[in-house]
């Protein structure tokens, strides 16, 4: 069984640098406020911070632990962990002050102020620093080695997917620049990436970066705007990639993974047609079905349809065996308590099929019994006949 409380080793030696970190930087506060001169600092402040030293250890470890900090995610840090850190050494100055003052003696005032900061600053950067160097890998990405990305969206959904880009080192690619239609965004800058301008300018910085992908990321944005803004882009013959909708943003599944190639429908300009097939599969419920060429593509594919919708009795009827075998125990296996007939005849012989009618009465039939490949049919019209 999986341990739950298992603690990783990063965590370990986090926690070991801030045991260090917390004390070191009132020492160095100390230090600092006898002009940098170890000899001149007073025994009994020497005394004091040292024997204070285990106390605030313990009292820092459980504020830090209070306030989440062992529990993030070194690249993905951001606000929420600076909060936290901030908060925590809040805290725990207020209790240093407090208690050294009163267990021990009163410390001189820049004892306190610089300590407090030093501290803030350490743990802070401690927290951030792999965020940092994330951030200078990707700025000395070489761009020959990595894919050139132009950005399309700089909402909350472009943000998260140049996040992705820039902190995972497996994806290699570089987001060059940004591109959305709010003017009051452009000439800025997000994660060291420009804002170029609107779709207007998407031809010409698709050329003066040479972008080799371009990613729409405006979950929000409707089927005509994704067409238009997809048309210019195909003028670039990039490779195009979209957020499919405002799904992935609410479920938080916002990344590169989730980024689809340009399918049709996202160059309709219209929302897809979409058949409610629930009045259809109510249809079909406790009744005897019968499917011809039900071992075809499409005959095959209509047995899976119904077969999910408990008929009373599925009828396969087709001229060739070996796919019709194929669904046949496909469904078997599936669905072990359908009631499966599996017939060989031909549509074309009227004998087999009054004798298949009238020993089975289906009530629906599915006539999937065709030549479907038309360009080759073409070809031999009278077979096709």
């Amino acid at each position: 069984m999986r341990n739950k409380s298992h603690i990783s080793p990063i965590t370990v030696l986090l926690v070991i640098f801030d045991v260090i970190a917390v004390n070191m930087a009132y020492f160095l506060a100390l230090w600092l406020r006898f002009e940098c001169v170890f000899t001149r600092i007073p025994d009994h402040y020497l005394h004091s911070w040292a024997s204070f030293v285990p106390i605030y250890t313990v009292i820092c470890l459980a504020v830090f632990f209070l306030f989440r900090l062992y529990h993030s995610v070194w690249r993905f840090v951001g606000f929420i962990e600076f909060v936290r850190v901030f908060g925590a050494s809040i805290v725990t100055t207020i209790l240093h002050i407090v208690l050294i003052t009163v267990i021990f003696e009163r410390m001189p005032i820049t004892y306190y102020c610089i300590g407090s900061m030093l501290q803030f600053i350490i743990i802070l950067c401690s927290r951030f620093s792999r965020r940092f160097m994330l951030l200078l890998d990707f700025m000395q990405r070489s761009d020959s080695s990595y894919s050139r990305v132009m950005l399309i969206g700089a909402g909350n959904a472009g943000k998260l997917i140049l996040n992705d880009i820039q902190n995972t080192a497996s994806i290699h690619e570089k987001v060059m620049c940004i591109i959305d239609d709010d003017p009051n965004k452009w000439h800025r800058i997000i994660n060291n990436v420009p804002i170029v301008g609107g779709r207007d300018t998407i031809i010409r910085y698709a050329k003066k970066y040479n972008i080799d992908k371009i990613y729409l990321a405006i979950p929000s944005a409707t089927a005509q705007q994704r067409k238009d803004i997809l048309e210019i882009c195909k003028e670039t013959e990039c490779e195009l990639k979209n957020l499919p909708g405002m799904y992935q943003l609410v479920q938080g599944e916002v990344s590169v993974s989730q980024l689809k190639s340009v399918s049709v429908e996202d160059l309709l300009g219209r929302e897809p047609i979409r058949t409610d097939m629930t009045e259809v599969f109510e249809f079909l419920h406790d009744k005897v079905v019968m499917v011809t060429g039900g071992g075809g593509s499409i005959g095959s594919e209509l047995c899976r349809q119904v077969a999910s919708h408990d008929p009373r009795q599925l009828i396969i009827f087709d001229i060739y065996e070996n796919s019709t075998y194929d669904i046949q125990n496909e469904l078997k296996e599936r669905y072990p308590d359908l009631n499966l007939v599996t017939l060989i005849g031909s549509v074309r012989d009227s004998r087999r099929v009054f004798e298949v009618f009238e020993k089975y009465r289906p009530q629906i039939v599915y006539h999937a019994a065709a030549h479907k490949h038309v360009p080759l049919m073409e070809d031999s019209p009278n077979e096709a006949i």
